[in-house]
C-alpha cells in the first residue's frame, strides 16, 4: 500500500488547478482564453469570456450530424432502447447531447462527449463540421478529462465500465482501462503520468435507503498509469467512510478537487449536502462539512436528480476557498478551507457544476434550472454576474479559441 500511495503523490490536478495554471500563464500567440459551457439538452455549447463580465462570444452546434446519428439509432433496436432509457432516466425526459468538452491546444476545435449518441466528437470551430468521431464502448459517454499538455482526452464509457484515452487531434484511441460500475469523473495528475477515475454506480434506481446501498454497484476510485493504463491503486471509499463513522453515507464519489499541494482531496458523494476531505498520504478521511439544507427541498431522496444532492466543486488558486454547487438545495456558496465556514448562500437554480474563472478571482457555476452561468467572487462569496446560455448548462471548462473567433462561419 505504501508503494502505491507514493506513486499517487506525483500530483493529482483537477480542472480547477488547470484553471489556475491557465490563469497565471500568457495565452499562446493568436489564441484567446474562454469558457466553454455545454448545454446538454439542446446540443450546443456557449463560448463566453473567461473572466470579467463573462459576456457571450459565440455558440456552437455540437450535434451537426444529428440526422445521421438518429438514423443509426433508429435502425438498431438495442441502441434505440438505450437512447430512450437515457432520455427518460438521467436525462429527466430530455436527450443528453453535450456532457463535457475541451478545446484543442491550437484553439481550432472543441472535443465533446455526447451521452445520448455514445460518442466523442471533434468539432471544427471555424466551420462547425465534425473533424472526427469516436464511438465509446457500450451505450453512453460521460465526463472527460484533458491531459496537462492538452494532447490526450480521457472519457468515461458509463455503461461499459471503461475509460478510453484518445489523441485529441485525431480521435485515435491510445489505450483504455477498466473501472468500477458507471465511471464518472476523470482526473489527470499534473505531470500527466496518472489518471484517477471515480465510478458512481447505479444512479437510476429507487433503492436509495442506506439499507439498500449495496445494490448501487461497485463504486471506487481507480488510479492507472496514463501510459500503460495498468492499475496503480484502488480506493474503496466505503472502507474510509466506515472508519470515520459515516456508515450511512454513500460511497459514490462525485465531483472532486485537489488542494494546490495535492495532499488533500475534497469530494462530494451521492445524497449528501456537503463534502468531505481525504488525506492522500494517510489514505483516510480527515474532515467532513455539512452545508445548510433548503427547507423547500424535498426530503424524499428518490426525487433528487441522479442521486445528487450537491454536485459541483472547485477551489480558488490560493487554495483558501472552496466553491460548492448545492444542486438540489438551489444555492452555491464559498467555503473557507481552513475553518470550513460557509459564506453567503447565493441563490441558484439547480447549479450543476463549479469551476474557476480564467483570472482565478471567481467561481463560475452552471445554473441548469435557469439556463445561465453565474460568477461568485471567491473573496466575498457574493454574486458578481449572471449570463444567459442554452438549455440545461452542465459542464463549464476553460479553453481557447482563435483571437478573431466569433462563432462558426463568423471569421
Amino acid at each position: 500500500m505504501a508503494a502505491a500511495l507514493a506513486l499517487t503523490l506525483a500530483g493529482p490536478a483537477t480542472a480547477a488547478s488547470a484553471a489556475t495554471a491557465s490563469a497565471s500563464a500568457t495565452d499562446p500567440a493568436g489564441l484567446r482564453e474562454v469558457l466553454f459551457v455545454g448545454n446538454n439538452w439542446d446540443g450546443t455549447a456557449d463560448v463566453v469570456k473567461s473572466s470579467g463580465d463573462f459576456a457571450g462570444i459565440g455558440r456552437i452546434d455540437v450535434i451537426p450530424d444529428r440526422d445521421q446519428r438518429m438514423a443509426e439509432i433508429n435502425a438498431d433496436p438495442i441502441k434505440w432502447i438505450y437512447f430512450q432509457a437515457i432520455r427518460n432516466s438521467v436525462g429527466e425526459g430530455h436527450d443528453q447531447f453535450a456532457d463535457d468538452m475541451y478545446s484543442t491546444p491550437d484553439g481550432r476545435s472543441v472535443v465533446v462527449s455526447r451521452p445520448s449518441f455514445a460518442d466523442v466528437v471533434s468539432i471544427d470551430l471555424a466551420s462547425g463540421k465534425v473533424n472526427w468521431r469516436f464511438p465509446v464502448s457500450g451505450y453512453r459517454a460521460d465526463h472527460m478529462a484533458v491531459s496537462p499538455d492538452g494532447t490526450r482526452v480521457a472519457v468515461s464509457a458509463s455503461t461499459a465500465n471503461t475509460v478510453h484515452v484518445l489523441d485529441i487531434g485525431t480521435g485515435r484511441q491510445l489505450g483504455s482501462f477498466a473501472t468500477g460500475d458507471k465511471p464518472h469523473e476523470n482526473i489527470f495528475t499534473r505531470d500527466g503520468k496518472y489518471i484517477w477515475n471515480m465510478s458512481i454506480g447505479d444512479v437510476n434506481t429507487a433503492l436509495d435507503d442506506p439499507v439498500w446501498d449495496w445494490t448501487k454497484g461497485d463504486r471506487r476510485i481507480t488510479v492507472v498509469d496514463a501510459t500503460t493504463f495498468r492499475q496503480v491503486k484502488v480506493v474503496d471509499m466505503r472502507q474510509r467512510l466506515d472508519a470515520y463513522g459515516l456508515k450511512d453515507f454513500s460511497d459514490a464519489v462525485r465531483p472532486a478537487v485537489f488542494s494546490p499541494d495535492e495532499s488533500k482531496l475534497y469530494f462530494q458523494v451521492s445524497f449528501f449536502n456537503g463534502f468531505l476531505e481525504y488525506d492522500v498520504a494517510t489514505d483516510r478521511i480527515t474532515r467532513t462539512k455539512t452545508l445548510p439544507k433548503n427547507p423547500a427541498t424535498s426530503s424524499d431522496r428518490t426525487t433528487w436528480v441522479n442521486d445528487s444532492r450537491h454536485h459541483g466543486l472547485s477551489m480558488n488558486p490560493a487554495g483558501t476557498k472552496l466553491c460548492v454547487a448545492g444542486t438540489m438545495d438551489d444555492y452555491a456558496t464559498v467555503v473557507d478551507r481552513a475553518t470550513l465556514q460557509e459564506g453567503p448562500l447565493v441563490t441558484a437554480s439547480k447549479p450543476y457544476w463549479a469551476t474557476v474563472s480564467g483570472d482565478g478571482k471567481d467561481c463560475v457555476v452552471s445554473e441548469s434550472g435557469a439556463d445561465q452561468v453565474t460568477a461568485i467572487d471567491f473573496a466575498t462569496g457574493r454574486k458578481v454576474v449572471s449570463v444567459p446560455v442554452g438549455d440545461h448548462p452542465q459542464r463549464v471548462r476553460l479553453g481557447h479559441v482563435r483571437d478573431d473567433w466569433t462563432g462558426p462561419g463568423g471569421n
